[in-house]
């Protein structure tokens, strides 16, 4: 039986948002999915996580049903004002956040910029680049051609399967159907500003307990990285997941499903 709610609109931070409410029973949580990931596309894994939290997956501007268009600001910054107020406006008390990805780059930034007060925070894989830092592997095209196929309306599941060749038929046919609803300037425009937007100043300012999740095959953070994260913020608890890639949910659903409830439950 599926623990989803229902869908909603919201007005914060001056832009319209819009979310996925599943489960509607235990604590409260807020997520913040990737560069590419409309809020439906964590529909099968906030459904799981219903069975034990009151889950809200938000769609960040310029993807999904949120507020998209050529005059909206899509920094970093932006986006974290976004998480801050969405969870003041729906009045979320002792919630926990969770961000993957651009979701966790995001989060933190949430927390130490905007005055979000998650009771406890999960960030799953995000991009570590900014200043001194090295750049990203891969090239904007390989988003946004992504996106332009799915605009045109021809793109099929065999056409995204090289993307993503670890996932399910329904999983890759879900972002087909979704992917044009991202705005392509909001996924160049970020990934500019993760370039120059300082994250290792952030982590040792976090105060609330939080969880760096690293995928083993994925190429974002490299064990020398995760070693001087470690030194930053010695209070983070890191778990790198050797069998998963940057997609943890998706790779290795179980394993990411485990720590999340053993993490989420420790007092």
């Amino acid at each position: 039986m599926t623990t989803f709610i229902s869908g909603g609109l919201v007005r914060a931070n001056d832009i319209r948002q819009h979310y996925l409410h599943f489960g509607g029973k235990g604590p409260q949580m807020l997520v913040l999915p990737g560069i590419t990931s409309p809020a439906i596309t964590w529909a099968e894994f906030a459904d799981e996580l219903g069975k034990d939290f009151d889950v809200y997956v938000l769609d960040m501007r310029g993807r999904g049903l949120s507020e998209a268009g050529p005059a909206l600001d899509y920094s970093i910054n932006a986006m974290a004002a976004d998480a801050a107020a969405f969870a003041a406006v729906m009045g979320l008390e002792n919630y926990h956040l969770l961000g993957h990805s651009m979701g966790g780059r995001i989060a933190p930034v949430a927390v130490t910029r905007y005055g979000a007060t998650p009771k406890k925070l999960m960030i799953i894989d995000p991009p570590i680049t900014g200043p001194g830092q090295r750049g990203h592997g891969a090239t904007h095209e390989w988003f946004t051609d992504q996106i332009s196929a799915g605009a045109r309306g021809d793109m099929t599941v065999e056409d995204m399967r090289p993307y993503f060749p670890r996932w399910r038929d329904d999983q890759l046919a879900l972002r087909v159907e979704w992917i044009h609803t991202c705005d392509p300037r909001a996924i160049i425009d970020f990934r500019i500003d993760v370039l120059e937007d300082d994250i290792h100043s952030e982590l040792p300012k976090l105060e609330v307990p939080t969880h760096l999740m690293i995928g083993g095959q994925s190429p974002l953070i490299t064990p020398e990285e995760q070693a001087e994260i470690a030194a930053l913020a010695p209070k983070l608890e890191i778990h790198r997941i050797p069998e998963a890639g940057h997609m943890i949910p998706w790779d290795t659903p179980e394993i990411f499903f485990r720590l999340c409830r053993e993490f989420f439950a420790r007092a």
